[in-house]
């Protein structure tokens, strides 16, 4: 039974982003009419109230209150905010309720995870698995969105903050529920969650997060721009397409209790990224004719990309951190990838679709090998400290 609502937390925790996030960018260029500088800036805008708020929720879950009714309260508040979205007319001011709504939900991203290390006994086998039902909501929300084809439509594309909001606020009452993770922290460490940056005192721990935050940097451009891409090279339904990449996911998340402890973390992590270059480079090459299938692939390597980097990082972040900053290390790592990273990701996101956009039509090719450089300078950077290390 315990199991089971953690499993439907996750589901519900995914959904909620993967119903709105995806077509955000879509969302702004049709109905706002928005630049790809101010898709970018918004999207930046999410990672930079990811980097503040992590630190101050995980720090107060875990000295004062309880985990599971923070959630419920935040994702409340979240769901009103994603309908109040739709309300409005202007880049500026849209950007200014993501950024609000951002500082609400990136907390209970580092919560969900921590609710269920706390309430399950092997992370290496049993995180995965639960983490599976995220995915699953994530595809539930684009199979959705792409079978509505509420992406091609101007007048139904506020529907998907409408159906995120409504999974937001059902998250918020059904978090009350929840298994009980009461706070167990020091009320003498710091008021800001800084306690997660003792982590960084171990070299390994910190190349790891050094280098989670280069490879969300072409991971930005991933989430701002594929599906415009997408849209652009004339794909009917590209939401619907786009969720083979969290099928991809789901299965390769089951893969990893069996990979974890066989591959270790060093070997996950450089497959992982050797998807992100991978895919890129498809996605530069790929078109909708005889080269049809290097956009396919690169939409279904998105499995290996997420999980043997993102998933693999949280475990190992759980595995590193001492029973009083298990929030804050989550939240650390998560300033880490959707904050520090997807903040310079974004923003560069944006300039980068700007500068290779000429007479309103985008050089796509251009635009994705520059987060294929980012991602085989990531690569090359990990493989030089492991052999190093190695040497040692």
């Amino acid at each position: 039974m315990k199991n089971t609502k953690l499993s439907i937390m996750m589901f519900l925790q995914y959904f909620i982003w993967g119903a709105w996030y995806v077509t955000a960018g879509t969302y702004m260029a049709k109905i706002l009419n928005s630049s790809g500088a101010e898709i970018g800036n918004t999207y930046s805008a999410f990672a930079i109230a990811t980097i503040i708020s992590p630190f101050f929720v995980g720090s107060i879950a875990d000295r004062y209150f309880s985990a599971q009714n923070i959630m419920g309260i935040l994702h409340v508040i979240g769901g009103l905010l994603l309908i109040y979205a739709t309300q409005v007319t202007s880049s500026f001011a849209f950007l200014i309720i993501v950024l609000i709504y951002s500082i609400v939900y990136m907390p209970t991203v580092a919560l969900s995870n921590n609710i269920v290390f706390a309430n399950v006994s092997d992370t290496g086998k049993v995180f995965p698995v639960i983490r599976f039902f995220g995915t699953f909501g994530w595809i539930v929300a684009g199979f959705i969105i792409g079978k509505l084809q509420l992406e091609n439509n101007i007048s139904t594309l506020p529907f998907t903050f409408y159906i995120a909001a409504f999974a937001s606020i059902l998250l918020g009452i059904f978090s009350f529920i929840l298994p009980n993770v009461p706070p167990k922290g020091n009320k003498e460490s710091s008021s800001l969650g800084l306690e997660g940056i003792e982590l960084l005192n171990d070299k390994s721990y910190l190349i790891f997060f050094i280098s989670a935050i280069l490879i969300c940097i072409p991971l930005s451009f991933y989430y701002s721009f594929a599906n415009v891409f997408l849209n652009d090279i004339g794909m009917e339904g590209a939401a619907g397409k786009m969720i083979f990449g969290q099928i991809s996911e789901a299965i390769f998340i089951l893969t990893i209790p069996f990979l974890y402890y066989r591959l270790g973390v060093k070997n996950i992590l450089i497959i992982g990224i050797s998807a992100w270059l991978l895919r890129f480079i498809f996605f530069a090459n790929g078109d909708m004719g005889d080269y049809y299938w290097m956009i396919m692939a690169g939409i279904i390597l998105h499995g290996i990309c997420y999980d043997f980097f993102f998933v693999t990082g949280y475990m190992y972040t759980e595995n590193k951190a001492n029973e009083k900053i298990k929030n804050a290390a989550q939240g650390l790592f998560t300033v880490a990838t959707y904050g520090i990273g997807m903040a310079i990701g974004s923003a560069m996101a944006g300039y980068i679709s700007d500068y290779y956009t000429i007479n309103e039509i985008k050089n796509w090719p251009d635009i994705w090998m520059v987060p294929a450089y980012i991602a085989a300078a990531v690569l090359l950077f990990l493989i030089i400290f492991f052999k190093e290390k190695n040497k040692q």
